[in-house]
């Protein structure tokens, strides 16, 4: 057989075509904008944390703590000082240098006065950020925080750059694998492999991230091979069918989300302990389990996630139990039962889950109105404004009972004894101690029924069957994409 030049040209064209270096990944929730340092809302990270944009450290798949921008550190003896030694060669996306500079701006910008950082308690230790040349920078802390590498890890910790932040909403600037390039607001968000990045490149070239929000409507864009990935997949109950589909893969992984039936502790009647209690033991965690994700999620008596070494099962503390409920209920003044408000985000573990729950509510007494909202209207009202008396919603940061800290936290939960446990834990440095205080306050926050301990929640992510390197377990609100490619 004779191979010509053009037959070889034709052989690579095609070689060419059928490499693929773009993917299109689905989720359900679509960012209400792109500055991770800003908001609570964990689709923002679910975007951009590690591909866009990146920390002195950051999360490894197995929720380990690594080195970022950073690439070592030394921490003085007395645990008050962390001198950063930073990647040297790192470009931000717009072309300018990063350096010890832009990591002083970006932690006193998080730790500021008037920041609008939604963990802003991460940055609470420090007491000052000193640059010791381009690059090393020192930061020194009020006391010491055996948490510290691990707060600098957290999506709202990223470095990002002055310039960047007058339109960082709407064009987020990075260092990461992957930068920014377009934003449809409603369908899709672009990003393209950054050629100058500092560490090992991306393997894939484009990303696109499409937000598909109705449960129906991602089975039928995977079903149709519209999309490559879908994460956080919100029909559970259509799993089997992919995983007896050779085209696609399912992957079902852990996460660090606490999904709670958060109750405003200050609004009454649910400012009264024995009200709360009674919410507790009139529901059925497995019915929930069942209904609203087929099975998907393990049962939480508290705000710990099980596979973490220091959790206490405390389900026994709220098991149901109508009956008790109602008698409690009467305990508190309300034979009768009460009305209140549950306010529903978009994800189907809410909005499923609360038809269930509300009904478990209404065989007790109490009428839970429903009001479904998107992310943005929940975000307003319930987060920010508190104007709310149940809600839904799942807690993916990694170990996060220190908000239960906060008096002026969401669901204002206001113990002194619980936030002087949680100042205790910030400096203790013995496993042993750390372990008797993360049960102690376990056991405080069960036995006050803060909010409703309903699920961990699973992850399961449908992807096609060439698609490699999806993490797992989501230790973090991330879909990095930096080591993802197209198995041959």
């Amino acid at each position: 057989m004779q191979i010509t030049s053009a037959s070889v040209l034709a052989m690579l064209v095609a070689g060419a075509a059928m490499a693929k270096n773009d993917i299109t990944v689905a989720m359900q929730l679509e960012p209400p904008h792109l500055d991770p340092t800003s908001a609570a809302a964990g689709a923002i990270d679910s975007v951009l944390y590690s591909n866009v944009f990146e920390g002195l450290t950051r999360f490894g798949p197995d929720g380990s703590v690594n080195p970022g921008l950073a690439k070592s550190w030394d921490i003085s003896e007395d645990g008050l000082s962390y001198t950063f030694h930073l990647n040297e060669g790192v470009m931000f996306h717009d072309g300018t240098a990063m350096d010890a500079e832009d990591v002083k701006f970006s932690l006193d910008r998080a730790r500021a006065e008037d920041s609008a950082n939604a963990q802003k308690a991460l940055f609470g230790a420090i007491a000052s950020v000193d640059v010791v040349d381009a690059a090393t920078v020192k930061v020194t802390l009020s006391e010491p925080n055996g948490s510290f590498l691990f707060n600098m890890a957290w999506g709202d910790a990223v470095i990002v750059a002055p310039e960047s932040i007058e339109n960082i909403k709407q064009m987020p600037v990075g260092t990461g694998a992957f930068k920014f390039t377009n934003w449809v607001q409603g369908d899709n968000i672009t990003l393209e492999k950054n050629g100058a990045y500092w560490g090992e490149a991306a393997k894939l070239d484009k990303v696109t991230f499409k937000f598909i929000s109705d449960p129906t409507a991602a089975f039928a864009a995977v079903m149709a091979e519209d999309v490559d990935v879908f994460t956080g997949f919100p029909a559970p109950e259509n799993l089997p069918q992919f995983e007896a589909d050779p085209r696609f893969q399912v992957i079902v992984g852990n996460t660090e989300g606490e999904t709670i039936l958060s109750t405003n502790n200050k609004m009454a009647p649910l400012d009264n302990v024995k009200v709360r209690k009674a919410i507790a033991h009139a529901i059925d965690r497995q019915a929930i389990i069942d209904g609203a994700m087929f099975g998907l999620g393990t049962p939480i008596g508290t705000h710990f996630a099980p596979h973490n070494p220091d959790y206490v099962d405390l389900t026994g503390n709220s098991a149901y139990d109508p009956e008790m409920a109602k008698a409690l209920l009467a305990e508190a003044g309300f034979a009768d039962g009460f009305k209140t408000t549950l306010k529903l985000p978009p994800p189907s573990y809410a909005r499923r889950g609360g038809e269930i729950i509300a009904a478990q509510l209404r065989a007790v007494g109490i009428e839970a109105e429903i009001s479904n909202l998107e992310w943005a209207q929940w975000l307003e009202q319930v987060f920010k404004g508190k104007d709310y008396g149940l809600t839904i919603v799942s807690h993916t940061e990694p170990f996060d009972i220190g908000i239960y800290a906060r008096p002026d936290y969401y669901f204002q939960y206001d113990n002194p004894a619980f936030q002087e446990m949680n100042a205790k834990l910030s400096v203790e440095a013995d496993p042993a101690m750390r372990s008797d205080l993360l049960a102690k306050m376990q056991r405080t926050i069960s036995e006050d029924y803060v909010n409703g301990y309903l699920f961990q929640l699973a992850t399961p992510t449908v992807a096609k069957a060439g698609v490699t390197g999806m993490w797992k377990d989501a230790p973090t609100q991330a879909t990095d994409l930096t080591g993802v490619y197209w198995a041959e």
